[in-house]
Order: C-alpha cells, then sequence, then structure tokens
C-alpha cells in the first residue's frame, strides 16, 4: 500500500471522527448539567467502571478527575464482583461507561448499585439501553459512524466518550475555582512539577557562587571574578550588597571596540548601571520567560535593593526546562 493511500485513509477517520465530535455540543444538555452537580457535591469518591476500550477510557477520565481536586478510582466490573465492590461506598458516585448501555458485566451490578442507594451516571450511545433506563442521569452521546471499514472497531465512540469526560473533569474543575497552585499540588513530578512548583531561590546560585565586586575594582579584577564564577557576568554592588551595576561578556566585546585603555580601565566606567531584577519568590518558569522575552542569560535575585543571588540560564538547563 503506498504512502499516499496511508495518508488518505488517515485523513478518512479524522473526517468521520470529527463529524461526530461536531454534534457532540447538542449532548452537553440539563442531564451533563445534573451529573455536574452530583460530582461537585459528592462527599465521596467517583467510582468508574467500563470493560475493554471503555475501561481504557475510564481510566483516563478517572485520572484526569483525581488531578483537577475530585477524587476518583477505576474499578474493573469483573474484579468488582469478585471482591472489589468493596471499595464503594454510598457517598460515591458511579459512572459507568458503556457504548452499547448492555455491558453484562455492568448489568450484573446494577443490584448492588440499587440496593445500596448508590448515585448510578452512566455514558452510553444507546438511548434506550438497559444501562441508561437503571442510571439516575443517563448521558446518551450519538456516534454518527465508528472510523473502521467494518463499523465495529471503537473508535469514534472512544474519542466521543473522552471528550464527554473531559467536558464533565473542566466544568467541575471550574465550579471549583481549581487554581494553578491547586494543580501543582497533584504534580509534583515531570515537567509540570517544575513548571508549577519551582521557584527562582531553588535555583539561583547564592552566596560565593555570586559573581561581584566593588565600584573601585579594575577591569582586569573583574574578568578574574566572571572567570573563577563562570556566569559569563559579574554585579557590581558595595559591600552592603547594594546593586550598582553589571557587566556580561557582551560588554566586554564591545569594549573592544573601543579606545578604553583595558589595562587601567574601572569597572565603574564599563558597567550597565542597573541590571534586570527579580525576586526570589518568581516561578522559574516565568523568569526563563523573562530572559527569553529580554534575549539575555542571567536575572539578578533581590531582596530591597540589596543582592541575594543571580539565576542564570544554565541553572535552568540543567534542571531540564529546555
Amino acid at each position: 500500500m503506498s504512502i499516499l493511500s496511508f495518508k488518505d485513509i488517515g485523513k478518512e477517520v479524522v473526517r468521520i471522527e470529527r463529524k461526530t465530535i461536531n454534534k457532540l455540543e447538542e449532548c452537553i444538555d440539563d442531564n451533563f448539567d445534573r451529573a455536574c452537580q452530583l460530582i461537585f457535591d459528592c462527599k465521596g469518591k467517583i467510582i468508574i467502571i467500563g470493560i475493554g476500550k471503555s475501561g481504557h477510557i475510564g481510566r483516563k477520565i478517572s485520572a484526569t478527575l483525581t488531578s483537577t481536586g475530585t477524587p476518583s478510582f477505576f474499578v474493573h466490573p469483573v474484579e468488582a464482583s469478585h471482591g472489589d465492590l468493596g471499595i464503594i461506598c454510598d457517598q460515591d458516585i458511579i459512572l459507568a461507561i458503556s457504548n452499547s448501555g448492555e455491558t453484562p458485566e455492568i448489568l450484573n451490578l446494577l443490584p448492588f448499585f440499587k440496593k445500596n442507594k448508590i448515585t448510578l451516571i452512566c455514558i452510553t450511545s444507546n438511548p434506550y439501553s438497559s444501562i441508561g433506563k437503571h442510571a439516575d442521569i443517563h448521558l446518551c452521546i450519538k456516534i454518527l459512524q465508528e472510523a473502521c471499514p467494518f463499523g465495529l472497531v471503537p473508535t469514534t465512540s472512544t474519542t466521543a466518550t473522552l471528550i464527554i469526560g473531559d467536558a464533565l473533569s473542566i466544568a467541575v474543575l471550574t465550579a471549583r475555582r481549581f487554581t494553578k497552585s491547586d494543580f501543582a499540588i497533584y504534580h509534583p513530578g515531570g515537567m509540570i512539577g517544575k513548571k508549577l512548583l519551582l521557584l527562582v531561590r531553588d535555583l539561583m546560585n547564592i552566596g560565593n557562587d555570586i559573581p561581584h565586586i566593588q565600584k573601585n575594582a579594575s577591569l582586569r579584577e573583574a574578568l578574574i571574578e566572571i572567570t573563577n564564577k563562570k556566569l559569563g557576568m559579574i554585579v557590581i554592588c558595595d559591600s552592603d550588597m547594594n546593586i550598582d551595576g553589571i557587566f556580561t561578556d557582551g560588554d566586554l566585546r564591545r569594549v573592544f571596540n573601543t579606545n578604553i585603555d583595558l589595562n587601567n580601565a574601572k569597572i565603574a566606567d564599563l558597567m550597565t548601571i542597573g541590571g534586570i531584577r527579580i525576586t526570589q519568590n518568581m516561578l522559574a518558569i516565568e523568569a526563563l520567560k523573562l530572559m527569553q522575552t529580554m534575549h539575555i542569560t542571567s536575572l539578578l535575585v533581590t531582596e530591597k535593593n540589596k543582592l541575594i543571588g543571580v539565576l542564570h540560564m544554565n541553572n535552568l538547563l540543567q534542571t531540564g526546562f529546555l
């Protein structure tokens, strides 16, 4: 089969699934609103159940809910009927996923849910399904066509179900006034955790690692300090670390294009007044954005104009931001 044929088939899959996705907004009705309110008010957990591909989608929806402030577990229906029902309490809500709405393994659990008065929400594509009839809320999605040639492989249906799950999660997240800070609490690891949790103070150079010198120093003395501290810059400040200016390797290159007597030059005559300053409590990712915007490689970390640290692009590189 040619590459062109593969491309054509891939594009046809996208077109088929898009048709259903474009109709999904019609499924966001009063039942969806009620489902969101129940999830928002839930004092227990959101227990998601499903078999096969619906189970895989259920696991993802459960993970999204959990990571955004709504405790959730996925329970396999077969395992549930062999003892795992013990994890479910009367304050929980069941979210059952079944494209046909006739999954036997889920139907077998309905008597337990009814006997224990456990709220049941379901997502199916069959408005007349058995699970839908027994559910407190039925979220019925219209699947126009599965993307496979036989109309059998769960493709469009799983995509649509995942979108409805995302819609539930984000609607409830918004109602909870969930913030970036809240999100960071549940994501301390990986790049997400770094972006949301790492502060400048966690990465900056401090103490003897700060390249600094006083105004009366010579250019030669400043260059020795720059070389020793290996940040390609030096901060000019007084004995109390009050900042006067900054001198970088870029400034040095520009000096070579002047008629300045390098042997007798004072750093005070060559420095750039000021310097871009930040606080130690700034998010490291925000400091990186500032560097990129200003086209610089270092920032001065200050507290009431006193130098307490230097954040260099290398600090961010070593942490894996770039």
